[in-house]
């Protein structure tokens, strides 16, 4: 069943309160974020939508990432996060065609899944991640040599984040590795020292693309120290870091983050609190440490939702994480106080890549018998990919 549709064309007034909106620009310079994105450039583009996808029926299965715009959600089947989105597609294995309103990694995941039979259709291939694109294949397979060289790598265990390519996926299950969510990390953390003798021995977990995940999950529900973790730089000769260093470490940090949650600071949750009395503070664990450890609540983006849905009427939030999740929030919960953490940063620029106009001319190349900007994985990348894919639905809990 899709989502109620409305047209956006008109821009729609948005419930978020954001820090600096309404205030004095002339004495606090670039605070004020709107919200607003542009409305479809053709107000006629709703009903194209709407007819493409009802001619597809059956054949098309829309998935529409939680932060997407709402002109794009509008038209999908699903909503949600990245590792569920692909779990919906692999489960509809009757829909020919699964177009992804996301980002390139999560429709590379979706092809994984899916049948042979299904394709997998990106509305705009520009539309990346700039979290996945830290991490490189050929950087992380020097990086590997370079722990090699330093006579670590057999006390290693990879564990990358959804959040990274099909080759850096593969390259985990070719070194017995695992893949992670944000809410599923610190079990996938827990089974990898597992396998190098348990998270109090010596072994140790080199952890893709996002630094902020990994030092969360291995301070805050490991218990290891910030000590224990050391960031490898591909850009630097082994990473930077000595073979003390490396010896030395149980957590090995890839010098990634997540261009939305790696701005929100400590600076930010301090604004809200003194701005809002009473404020709660949730972020996601893809947030630096400092802003973790200032939170009241911490989850992903599921988690956010569940805790916005069962909050008490009257009160007051303050989210850390990407705009239009928030926005959407704040539309749901009128009966809330919805801020926006940072009050400069808006949306992800490559999320928002996938707009209206985009997915309806998939849609209607679709219905012309013509499959625009097909995402297929390299077909060992994609068994390898899978092997790590695998043992995290292995894992307890999920």
């Amino acid at each position: 069943m899709s989502t109620l549709l409305h047209d956006f064309a008109e821009p729609q007034q948005s419930p978020l309160l954001l820090l600096g909106q309404n205030r004095d620009l002339d004495s606090e310079r670039g605070v004020e974020c709107t919200g607003e994105l542009p409305a479809p450039s053709d107000p006629n583009l709703v009903e194209r939508a709407r007819a493409a996808k009802e001619a597809l029926g059956d054949r098309v299965f829309v998935l529409g990432h939680h932060y997407q715009r709402d002109e794009v959600v509008q038209f999908a089947d699903v909503l949600g996060d990245s590792f569920k989105l692909a779990r919906e597609a692999a489960a509809r294995p009757d829909a020919e065609y699964v177009i992804f309103c996301g980002v390139h990694f999560m429709a590379e995941s979706a092809d994984i899944l899916t049948s042979d039979s299904q394709q997998v259709v990106l509305p705009d291939l520009a539309a990346g991640c700039s979290m996945a694109d830290m991490a490189a294949i050929d950087q992380v397979e020097d990086a590997w040599e370079s722990l090699e060289d330093a006579g670590v790598a057999d006390s290693v265990v990879p564990v990358t984040y959804m959040n990274s390519s099909a080759a850096i996926k593969a390259f985990t299950g070719r070194h017995g590795g695992t893949v992670c969510t944000s809410s599923n990390a610190e079990v996938a953390l827990r089974w990898a020292f597992d396998q190098v003798g348990g998270v109090h021995g010596t072994g140790k977990v080199l952890f893709l693309p996002d630094q902020h995940l990994g030092r969360n999950t291995a301070v805050e529900k490991l218990g290891l120290g910030l000590d224990d973790c050391v960031i490898f730089d591909p850009r630097k000769p082994q990473g930077g870091l000595t073979d003390a260093e490396l010896a030395d470490a149980r957590v090995i940090l890839w010098r990634g983050h997540c261009s939305v949650h790696g701005r929100f600071s400590a600076k930010n949750v301090a604004d809200i609190r003194a701005a809002v009395p009473g404020v709660q503070v949730i972020a996601h664990p893809e947030c630096r440490n400092e802003v973790i450890r200032a939170a009241d609540h911490v989850g992903s983006t599921e988690h956010i939702i569940q805790t916005l849905d069962a909050a008490e009427p009257g009160s007051a939030w303050a989210i850390g994480t990407e705009l239009n999740l928030v926005r959407r929030l704040a539309a749901a919960h009128p009966d809330k106080q919805v801020h926006y953490l940072d009050s400069t940063v808006c949306f992800c620029s490559t999320m928002n890549r996938i707009d209206l106009p985009h997915l309806v001319w998939a849609l209607e190349s679709l219905v012309a018998g013509r499959v625009v900007n097909r995402i297929v994985v390299d077909e060992d990348d994609a068994h390898w990919a899978r092997v790590a894919l695998d043992q995290m639905l292995a894992l307890p809990g999920i």
